[in-house]
């Protein structure tokens, strides 16, 4: 397995630097003022990137949920009961949670993946490659085997390469993966407990410090390499956790935009660009989550995101909003008329184009 994901992370490409330029020289030729469509413009050229084509289109919408049970349930960890995730996994594919009642509204195709729910799911719906009936409990050792997380990543790529879409959104179920998810951060950035730490689905102060102290004793029993993404995922994190890293891998693999969700999903997004740089051309973040540890990991992957709105539900719920986004930009580039067609004369552009090119030869 080791050998099957050096291979495919090899296989990851950078962003097509040509179509991207031909990109930003259509942005230039539209009837506007030079950037004033901000983000709408950035995103049309990494999307020229992503591709290797200047007109695109995101009309296939589909998000990529991993559900999975986490073994540091037991430390008192979560203000919810564990049972939560067996029920939100199976009503994520009936349109009764956040993010499948966003992604039935606008439109966008949703797969529930079980990799480690503690439960039997009968249920066709969601797809079934449960490698484990959850993680064991990390504050007592290794949450899995290494096989085990090279298994959950190998998963996720797999998944992201055989499902039909023009863009993908990663989101997860999983009750203690915000436990999971800060110990991972707290490794790969060297960073204290306190700083990523924080209440999760709204624990009490009791809760949070028990969750402070469960983490702190999983690092300091399993001493995780942070050199070693998948030494990490194997002993402080979950099955969910690894397979959305996964996800992200496969997305870039075949040349697929890839919308981050919140805290969890960002940290997955973090595990997959350590392990291939390349993968971070490719991510579009959505909504900046309430958990503290989020703002560390956008800056460690050099990200801002689009929504500013308070939200810290996971599942995937901010992707359905950044794909229209992302559509947004697909139109402008698209379909809006150049300033030869919309019979302008932009010669009164010129001095503001000197400014702009001023400015970036400044390093401004």
């Amino acid at each position: 397995m080791e050998k099957k994901l050096e291979k495919i992370l090899q296989s990851v490409t950078p962003l097509d630097e040509a179509a991207m330029e031909e990109a930003r020289k259509r942005q230039a030729q539209l009837a506007k003022p030079p950037g004033s469509l901000g983000r709408l413009e950035e995103l049309s050229i990494q999307l020229a990137g992503i591709t290797g084509k200047v007109h695109n289109s995101v009309a296939k919408k589909h998000l990529l949920v991993f559900a999975a049970d986490n073994g540091v349930f037991e430390e008192g960890v979560a203000s919810s009961p564990q049972s939560v995730t067996l029920m939100q996994t199976i009503n994520l594919t009936r349109a009764k949670t956040g993010a499948s009642v966003l992604a039935k509204h606008f439109g966008s195709g949703i797969t529930v993946c079980d990799v480690g729910v503690n439960a039997e799911i009968r249920d066709p719906a969601v797809l079934n490659k449960k490698i484990a009936y959850g993680t064991r409990n990390m504050a007592k050792g290794p949450a899995m085997t290494r096989e085990q997380a090279l298994t959950a990543i190998l998963t996720g790529i797999e998944l992201a390469q055989n499902t039909e879409a023009d863009v993908f959104g990663i989101g997860e179920m999983g009750i203690g993966n915000t436990s999971t998810s800060s110990a991972i951060l707290s490794v790969l950035l060297d960073a204290d407990v306190e700083q990523v730490t924080g209440r999760g689905g709204g624990l009490t102060d009791e809760g949070l410090l028990k969750k402070k102290n469960a983490i702190r004793r999983a690092i300091e029993i399993n001493k995780p390499n942070p050199n070693d993404v998948v030494d990490v995922l194997s002993k402080v994190g979950g099955f969910d956790i690894a397979a959305m890293c996964g996800g992200f891998i496969g997305s870039a693999l075949t040349h697929r935009p890839v919308v981050i969700d919140g805290f969890i999903s960002v940290v997955a997004a973090l595990c997959a660009v350590r392990l291939c740089p390349n993968v971070r051309g490719y991510l579009i973040p959505s909504h900046a989550s309430f958990e503290i540890g989020y703002r560390l990991a956008m800056e460690a992957l050099h990200l801002q995101p689009i929504f500013l709105l308070g939200m810290r539900l996971g599942e995937g719920s901010g992707c359905p909003l950044a794909f229209q986004v992302l559509e947004a930009a697909c139109a402008i580039i698209n379909n809006m008329a150049t300033f030869d067609q919309a019979g302008i004369d932009d010669g009164y552009l010129d001095e503001i184009r000197e400014g702009d090119k001023f400015s970036v030869e400044a390093g401004v």
